[in-house]
């Protein structure tokens, strides 16, 4: 028998607050119809005051407990997405840990940018499958509306704020592309491009800094490498692209969705979109997208799933597998 990391729960937490496109045209040089040709967004969820990636955090972990029918007491380990912690230290997961009154176990932030919640899933899958956990909680969650830029028009547009979650568990399965559960990983990153996208600022140079991005660049290796990242994924768990059922992309641009697709050789049909809603929330995307793909219908019971992302390093990966 061949142990497997099965999605047993999944949950999301955006803010209440929605920001429109329409709302950026009493400050900057644009319209909703710009920024919609351009990246698919036609809104986004900006954190309240005191909301925190934490605070939203939890909110999402407890929505995949409840939906496991699990308690955090249940949980061996919090592996949680973020490139924007509330504090320099102690990591967001443990203070999730601590929220969820979870006395057990370990906790621990991924930070891989819009990479991270690939990132998390693969090392949560390793864990579970080396036996030092047999549940674990995997979060992505951001608040990059703080450090936007307002000024700069082709970055601050394009992110928004929340957080997602799964549940996963070891259970048994045979060893073939039929069980369920994480099938296959592949993560990748290449530090020369870091100037591609980036945070001008961090702990060491005394600054908290803003987002720099070079957007056509950024498109440029997207598509390539995410096409590239998924079809590896998917050869190591021994599917073929028409056997997908679902691809849950990152959620940056919808034409780096649609590039990517057609790529794979896959119709739009088989991808769950949710960047229209959300915008760019980063390590919380991912989860988001699956959490809302659940609630909609689209993702049910035995559906095979790839799910891949790019981000700032640049680091970029993808997971397949079977819901």
């Amino acid at each position: 028998m061949t142990l497997r990391a099965v999605v047993k729960g999944v949950g999301h937490y955006l803010p209440e607050r929605v920001v429109p496109n329409a709302e950026f045209e009493a400050t900057l040089d644009t319209n909703d119809e710009w920024i919609r040709a351009r990246s698919g967004i036609e809104r986004r969820h900006f954190a309240a005051e005191g909301e925190t990636t934490a605070s939203m955090a939890g909110a999402a972990a407890r929505a995949a407990l409840k939906d496991a029918g699990l308690e955090a007491s249940d949980i061996d380990a919090i592996v949680l997405a973020t490139s924007t912690a509330d504090l320099t230290f102690p990591s967001a997961a443990t203070m999730v840990q601590a929220e969820l009154g979870m006395e057990n176990g370990f906790a621990f932030d991924v930070q891989a940018v819009c990479a991270g919640f690939i990132y998390a899933l693969s090392n949560a899958n390793a864990m579970i499958l080396s036996g030092q956990a047999r549940r674990v909680l995997v979060i992505g969650a951001e608040t990059f509306s703080r450090i936007m830029d307002w000024t700069d028009r082709s970055t601050c547009v394009l992110f928004g704020d929340g957080a997602g979650a799964l549940v996963l568990a070891a259970e048994e399965g045979t060893g073939t592309a039929r069980d369920r559960g994480i099938l296959a990983t592949d993560l990748n990153s290449d530090g020369r491009h870091k100037d591609l996208l980036y945070v001008d600022g961090g702990v060491s140079t005394g600054t908290t800094g803003y987002l720099r991005m070079q957007g056509n660049q950024v498109f440029r290796h997207a598509v390539e490498k995410l096409a590239s990242t998924a079809t590896k994924a998917m050869a190591r768990a021994g599917v073929d692209p028409e056997e997908v059922d679902w691809i849950v992309p990152h959620q940056a641009n919808i034409r780096i969705i649609q590039g990517t697709a057609k790529k794979l050789g896959l119709p739009m049909e088989n991808v769950v979109v949710t960047v229209q809603d959300h915008g760019n929330t980063s390590a919380a995307s991912i989860p988001l997208a699956l959490s809302v793909g659940r609630a909609r219908g689209q993702i049910k019971d035995g559906d095979l799933i790839v799910t891949e992302a790019i981000g700032g390093g640049l680091a970029w990966g993808a997971v397949v597998l079977r819901w």
